[in-house]
Parts: C-alpha cells; sequence; structure tokens
C-alpha cells in the first residue's frame, strides 16, 4: 500500500505550531484509508496538562455547515423554497418589502444585506469588524449571558443594511443564520438545535458533536485563550462561556475525527442529495467578519491549500478556539485542525493584523496534511 501519509512530518508540522506560539493544536489527516491523529502543547497553561487528538472543541462557525444541511433538507422535502422570500416564513422576523426581496438562497450564503449583530450585543467591541476601535470588555461582561436568538435578529434586521438583498459583494453576517433557525423551527415544529442533532448529526454517526446546554464543556477538552490583538495580555481561558450569542451559526461542539467524518459523508452525497450539493457549491463573492473576500456557498466555501489545489470545508472562531475543516473533491483526503489560541497577532498603523509566525506554521501544517 503506498503511504499517503508521513507521520514524522506531521508531528514535526504540529510541533512547530505549538512553538510558534500556540498553547495547544490537535488534529486529524486522512487519505484514502490512512488516518493520521497528533496533538502538541498543552490544554491548560495553569497545569500543563497536555491537548490530545481526541478533545472537544468549541468549532464556531463550521456550525453553519450543518445548519445549512439541514435547511437543504427540508428544502428537498418541499417544507422550504430555496428562492422562497424569507417573509413567506417569518413575516414578523423579516417584515415589509425586505421579507419579500431577501430569499432563503441569500440568508444561506451571505447576500441578503442583513447587517452583523455582534457589535449591538457586545457593545464594547466597538464598529467590529473595525478592529482598532475595539475593546474586549465584553467578553467578560457577557460570559455568562443568555441571549434570546430573536432578540439577537431584530438587532442585525433594525441595523443599518450593509447592501440591497442579492446585492454582491455580500456580508458574512450571523444574523442570517439565526433567521435560518428561526426558519426550521418554523417548519419542523421542534427547535433548530434539536433538529439538526436529529437530522444531520446523529445521521452522519457523530459520537463526540452536539449544541451545548450552558456555558460549561462536557468531556475532555482544552481550555480556551482568547489574546485579542494583544489587547488581552496575557490571553484570557473563554472556555466556560454561554455561546446562545451564536447559537446555530456557531455554538456547535465536536471533535476533528467528527468533522471528518462529517465532512467526508456531506460530500459523497449521504447528508444531502447530489443536487443540493451542485447548490452548496455554487459561490457568491462575500466580506468576511476579518474584512477579507472570498467566495462562499451554500454554509460551505473552497479554501487553496498550499500548492494551489482547492479544497471545501469550512472554518470558525469563538472566543479562544479555532478550527478549520478542508475535504478533497473526491472526498480522498481530509483534514481538521483545532487550536487554543486566537487572535494573537497585534495590530499595525491601520488596524490590520500584523503578520505571525503562527499564521506560517499554520500554513506549512496545512500544505502538509492535504497536498502529502
Amino acid at each position: 500500500m503506498t503511504n499517503l501519509l508521513d507521520p514524522a512530518k506531521l508531528n514535526t508540522a504540529i510541533e512547530n505550531v505549538h512553538r510558534a506560539g500556540v498553547p495547544g493544536v490537535f488534529a486529524e489527516v486522512r487519505a484514502e484509508d490512512q488516518v493520521w491523529r497528533g496533538a502538541a502543547g498543552v490544554a491548560d497553561l495553569v497545569v500543563g496538562r497536555p491537548v490530545t487528538a481526541d478533545m472537544r472543541h468549541r468549532v464556531g462557525s463550521v456550525t453553519k455547515t450543518f445548519t445549512a444541511a439541514a435547511v437543504l433538507q427540508q428544502v428537498e422535502s418541499g417544507r422550504i423554497g430555496l428562492d422562497a422570500p424569507i417573509r413567506r416564513y417569518l413575516p414578523k422576523l423579516v417584515p415589509g418589502a425586505r421579507g419579500d426581496a431577501i430569499t432563503v438562497r441569500m440568508l444561506i450564503n451571505h447576500t441578503s444585506g442583513l447587517a452583523e449583530y455582534l457589535p449591538y450585543a457586545y457593545p464594547s467591541l466597538g464598529p467590529f469588524p473595525n478592529l482598532a476601535d475595539t475593546r474586549p470588555q465584553s467578553l467578560d461582561d457577557h460570559r455568562f449571558t443568555r441571549f434570546d436568538p430573536v432578540e439577537l435578529i431584530e438587532m442585525g434586521v433594525t441595523a443599518p443594511a450593509f447592501s440591497a438583498p442579492g446585492g454582491t459583494p455580500g456580508l458574512y453576517s450571523n444574523t442570517n443564520y439565526l433567521l435560518l433557525g428561526q426558519l426550521l423551527e418554523q417548519v419542523t415544529g421542534t427547535t433548530a438545535e434539536k433538529y439538526i442533532t436529529q437530522n444531520v448529526v446523529e445521521r452522519a454517526g457523530l459520537q463526540d458533536t452536539g449544541f451545548p446546554d450552558g456555558p460549561h464543556l462536557g468531556g475532555p477538552h482544552s481550555q480556551m485563550y482568547e489574546a485579542w490583538f494583544g489587547m488581552i495580555d496575557p490571553p484570557r481561558d473563554f472556555s466556560v462561556f454561554d455561546m446562545s450569542y451564536a447559537g446555530v451559526a456557531g455554538s456547535l461542539v465536536s471533535t476533528v475525527a467528527d468533522l471528518n467524518r462529517f465532512f467526508g459523508l456531506l460530500f459523497d452525497g449521504e447528508i444531502v442529495s447530489r443536487s443540493s450539493l451542485a447548490q452548496m457549491r455554487r459561490t457568491v463573492t462575500v466580506i468576511s467578519q476579518e474584512g477579507r473576500t472570498i467566495e462562499y456557498g451554500l454554509g460551505t466555501y473552497p479554501m487553496k491549500a498550499p500548492g494551489g489545489t482547492t479544497f471545501w470545508g469550512g472554518g470558525g472562531t469563538v472566543w479562544g478556539a479555532g478550527t478549520i475543516s478542508m475535504t478533497s473533491a473526491d472526498s480522498k483526503r481530509q483534514m481538521s485542525v483545532a487550536i487554543n489560541l486566537q487572535r494573537w497577532s497585534r495590530l499595525d498603523s491601520s488596524g490590520k493584523p500584523r503578520p505571525h509566525a503562527i499564521d506560517d506554521a499554520l500554513t506549512a501544517l496545512y500544505g502538509l496534511a492535504m497536498n502529502g
């Protein structure tokens, strides 16, 4: 059998991410029937507890792929029209002409024009993502705040619109996905979290993936250190945090093994149909939360690994935790990586993050994992 993975090189690459400044990093790489799992560094800076590759982790916006898949299942069943106006289903949440103009598809691919609610939920973050003007005090202030998704949606809907519905580039906005959660609740008669759990998570056979029921993580997990561009120094642990601010847009907990399994099944047509997959891969131009221009499909997007090969998947960040998952077009090669530090780069005079050795080390790991 051809050796498609080089464990020694992967171990060195993941160790280099830790040495560059990430307290703990863990990953799983799959190449056909070969699997490598590795970890480097610590899960707790105080006691020195090591990270392990099987740890549960907050995966942030990777949640959106699960939510999009759930909505597309309902599209396949005929209960939701992909190009139907959202006002048909949620007239009170998106009323009037805008509710008639915004379609379900526009919510999934972030071309609704709706604003992001986070600056209003966390007021001291300032005009996020204008990073130079932000202050992270809201993270501590709202550590145990239980947000109502309808109230968060109202913040985003009543804020000044980014653009007219359907305009490009779109704006990556969590408001869109909280609306999709309410849409799922409306058409299924159960909570979005329960529907996604039963019809996506359990359908994929994921044993360590689910939505948290409080601010604490269960099972083996790491602390999660937020630096907020050097404004929190030393980085502070935010592993205990109420994730209701993200809901079905970003609160899911998973493992690197579960993520690889999920994306493998998804892109093999086991979660949604092949026709739905084709819709998921139709991309539009979107402005990311970091202000970059990206291509975005329906809950998933293309990413280029070093070497130029395009992979599909998703990434996510929460306070102190980051995750990325990539899958090749034929699903034969996959990578999921989790780290327990976020926003490690200090800002330059223009308010943009400075280059950091962590970025280079992660890029090297991704390239080795996906290209061999």
